[in-house]
Order: structure tokens, then C-alpha cells, then sequence
């Protein structure tokens, strides 16, 4: 899966969701969409700590002086 923006890795993983809860998702597809939307939380907490890393560089740094 080629990497996208948080906002739009987080529309897809709630589209999933909604077709998942309305069972507009046969059961054929239902694992492929279950291991995207796997690979979407991943990704997606991969870039909350990548972000919250270069925050607290930013904040630590601002400390130091």
C-alpha cells in the first residue's frame, strides 16, 4: 500500500467501517477490507508517533534555550 495522507488514509478506514456496519460488504470481500483497514490503523498510528517524535524535538529544543 503506497503511503497517503493521514486525512485520507482516515476517509477510507471510516468508508470500511460504514460498509462493514451497514453489511454492504459481502463476506467474500469482507477480509480484504478487514486487512486494509488493518494496514489504514497502522499507518496511520505510524504517523501519530512519527508526529508527535518531531513535536516533542521541536518543544525540547525550544527548552534548551
Amino acid at each position: 500500500m503506497t503511503q497517503t495522507k493521514y486525512g485520507k488514509s482516515i476517509e477510507k478506514l471510516e468508508s470500511i467501517i460504514e460498509k462493514i456496519e451497514n453489511e454492504e460488504i459481502d463476506v467474500d470481500e469482507l477480509s480484504i477490507k478487514v486487512k486494509e483497514a488493518v494496514l489504514l490503523i497502522k499507518e496511520c498510528k505510524d504517523k501519530i508517533k512519527k508526529a508527535e517524535l518531531e513535536v516533542k524535538t521541536v518543544v525540547d529544543d525550544l527548552e534548551e534555550e
